[in-house]
């Protein structure tokens, strides 16, 4: 049995009902198995427990109370997975399904997806089951309150930089940020997400999704490809989705779709122009999404209850959350003659759905590269705190295209130097395993 086939069993013994954790080390490590039969040291010093263990595992109660006065409490988390490039960075999630295995997967593609930045950022992931929907402003400040009271004593500029993911945007972080500050008795740019008066960086709303397509751009061009004039699919509707429609119009495609709970808009003359500024209006309701959008634009069509994958496209962005495409959906985009997938949302695509895409030659840019582009403007975002400057958008969004531009070169290189022809799933997991890995040795056991 080989070093990783024995190791991903004593991971699912050591970590039962975890499955999306599982899900995440089994797609990563499989893929690095020619690199640990090229570095029989690797295995020596025991990096894939060491990896695979987070460094701090941090779960708390929070407790607060809502408009009518009652006490609710829900559960935090906090995972430090792994320092060895700098602080941990890593969103907070709020959503009722967040949960240690949720968290601690997100922890660990954090990992990797930080590394492939090329910046001095470690690895992760934090949140807490509070659904932030339905609340008014004075119980989700009163929640965030008492959220960082207790997770304050865990984060620090150079210990570890939280920033936002699902139900946490520039309002929650700004509660947070006053939570921190006043506790703290200290300015200094622990949180990152903040808006623009707060020290924000300016664009990084967008970033997330001017990334994946600056990603999308570099995988068609070299497979011969254009960008311009493609259709696209993406689902979800928030910052990712969001940014990923108003890039794809910028470089001259077009997306046909978003979704939401309650189902997807096909609207095949595009979600372009003030479309996607009505997409910011209707997020903000805290409503569904679709049915007003259709009511508003009537050439569109709305498909209750219904993802996009069988619609037929250029390319297609997942854009929403975790496992929302199946074997089944996969099976779809075949069908209609699907040629790349590129991930916008943190394991979009399951396992087995993976497989079958690329095993009838679908090209699959994966979320810990292509989504890389939020946590990396994060990372610009610390250093204009520490630096006490004020980056423009113009160059924040230079940075960001370059640096994506240079996680998909990575990918290649690794591709390349371990002849994995064009896996780019195998080529970002190597690339960014291996910055890791040679931190690692450098710095000992520990």
């Amino acid at each position: 049995m080989s070093y990783v086939s024995e190791q991903l069993e004593k991971l699912a013994a050591k970590n039962p009902n975890q499955p999306e954790f599982l899900q995440t080390a089994t797609e990563v490590l499989t893929s690095l198995e020619p690199v640990f039969d090229a570095n029989p040291q690797y295995e020596k010093m025991a990096l894939i427990e060491r990896i695979t263990e987070p460094e701090r595992q941090i779960m708390f109660r929070v407790p607060w109370v809502d408009d009518n006065g009652k006490v609710q409490v829900n559960r935090g988390f906090r995972i430090q997975f792994n320092s060895a490039l700098g602080p941990y960075k890593g969103g907070l999630r709020f959503a009722p399904n967040v949960n240690i295995s949720i968290v601690k997967f997100l922890g660990f593609e954090q990992i990797f997806k930080n590394a492939l930045t090329g910046l001095p950022i470690g690895g992760g992931k934090g949140g807490a089951d509070f659904d932030p929907n339905g609340k008014s402003d004075m119980e989700i400040m009163r929640f965030c309150q008492s959220f960082m009271t207790e997770l304050y004593r865990h984060i620090g500029p150079n210990t570890d930089v939280p920033a936002g993911d699902l139900g946490v945007g520039g309002r929650e972080i700004g509660y947070m940020m006053g939570q921190y500050k006043r506790i703290r008795d200290s300015y200094d740019g622990t949180l990152t997400g903040k808006g623009v008066p707060n020290g924000g960086l300016a664009g990084r709303d967008e970033a997330t999704g001017y990334g994946i397509v600056f990603y999308a751009r570099e995988m068609l061009n070299h497979f011969g490809e254009s960008l311009e004039g493609k259709k696209v699919v993406i689902s979800g509707f928030g910052n990712v989705a969001w940014g990923t429609a108003k890039k794809l119009e910028q470089l001259g495609a077009k997306a046909i779709t978003i979704s939401g709970p309650d189902g997807y808009i096909l609207d095949e003359e595009g979600v372009t122009g003030e479309k996607i500024d009505y997409l910011l209006e209707l997020r903000s309701s805290g409503k569904n999404i679709c049915a007003p959008y259709a009511e508003k634009y009537p050439n569109a069509k709305f498909f209750p209850g219904e993802k996009p994958w069988g619609v037929k496209a250029d390319l297609y962005i997942p854009c929403a959350t975790q496992n929302e495409i199946h074997t089944a959906d996969a099976e779809k985009m075949v069908a209609n003659g699907c040629k790349f997938l590129c991930e916008g949302a943190n394991m979009p695509t399951t396992n087995e759905a993976i497989e079958y895409l690329q095993n009838n030659g679908v090209v699959v840019g994966p979320s810990k590269a292509a989504n890389a582009g939020g946590v990396a403007c994060s990372c610009i975002e610390m250093a204009q705190n520490a630096e006490h400057l004020i980056f423009s958008e113009d160059e924040v969004f230079e940075k960001l295209e370059n640096i994506m531009v240079n996680i998909f070169k990575q990918s290649m290189d690794a591709c390349k130097k371990y002849n994995l022809g064009d896996n780019l799933i195998a080529g970002a997991n190597i690339a960014g395993f291996e910055r890791v890995a040679n931190a690692m040795m450098f710095q000992g056991i520990c």
